[in-house]
């Protein structure tokens, strides 16, 4: 096999420092794409014409107090989705290293379970549908998603399989040449899922019927995901299952079939 890469760039992950203090592309891709999302939802909510003959899901005053618990649920169930799914054994032995998030360990899945349960609890105090809830995340969180798979570029992490198609890089610390898998992420869960629910929110209505927005995202996201476990490499503790099969796979699966029924069943709503 005849390899030719790009040799990747020496980033620094850190992306500036204040005195003692460093924050890192990966932290500031998390703030960003929160702070993003605390935006988009004001302007969702504001206007009147996305909903029809629905009222908006949210007051704009009501967008401060749901963020603070998308904000606690991206960081709790990212953290302990990436404890139970992935490092279960480690982690039971070594509970104290369950706070260190600073030294990495994000899982999305879990962090869509953390957003789901923080939805569900804010929906029952308030009177709200959780699929209506689910419709405001979805149309706000692939920015964040995008910006957070960019991050991991900039890291060098998470590298995709060996390969020698022309656009592969030479990763440090590594001879062959691989996938820039994050960046296929970074354009499927971030760009293509934002593009296609904004045109669904925008010029067909999603948010009239609740479940579709989320259902599209859950759908997308799912099997882009499974998409780009074929050219990411699998987490070395892990390997594969059935000599193919990633855990990114195993966790998508469900997403793609909750993302089927919620939108045959927005088609009732």
């Amino acid at each position: 096999m005849d390899f030719a890469a790009i040799v990747f760039p020496d980033f620094n992950p850190v992306a500036f420092s204040l005195g003692p203090f460093s924050v890192r592309w990966y932290a500031l891709a998390y703030v960003v794409g929160l702070l993003f999302a605390l935006w988009y939802i004001k302007q969702l909510v504001s206007l009147p014409r996305l909903w029809g003959a629905l009222r908006p899901t949210l007051t704009v005053q009501q967008t401060d107090d749901i963020f603070l618990w998308f904000l606690l649920g991206v960081i709790l169930g990212g953290r302990l989705g990436y404890v139970l799914f992935y490092k279960p054994m480690f982690y039971f032995g070594h509970p104290l290293e369950i706070i260190k998030t600073w030294d990495g360990g994000m899982s999305f899945h879990g962090g869509f379970l953390g957003v789901v349960m923080a939805c569900l609890i804010y929906g029952r105090r308030h009177g709200i549908g959780l699929d209506r809830l689910l419709d405001l995340g979805a149309a706000s969180t692939p920015v964040g998603l995008g910006l957070g798979r960019l991050a991991n570029f900039i890291n060098g992490e998470l590298w995709g399989r060996v390969t020698d198609v022309p656009w592969a890089f030479i990763v440090p610390g590594q001879e062959l040449p691989r996938h820039p898998s994050q960046l296929y992420e970074a354009g499927l869960e971030g760009l293509l899922l934002f593009a296609v629910i904004r045109v669904a929110t925008h010029h067909f209505g999603a948010l009239q019927h609740p479940g579709r927005a989320s259902g599209l995202y859950a759908l997308i996201y799912g099997c882009s995901r499974i998409f780009v476990e074929f050219f990411r490499e699998p987490d070395s503790f892990l390997g594969y299952f059935a000599g193919f099969i990633t855990m990114g796979m195993v966790l998508s699966l469900p997403l793609v079939a909750v993302g089927i029924w919620l939108l045959w069943r927005s088609r009732t709503t």
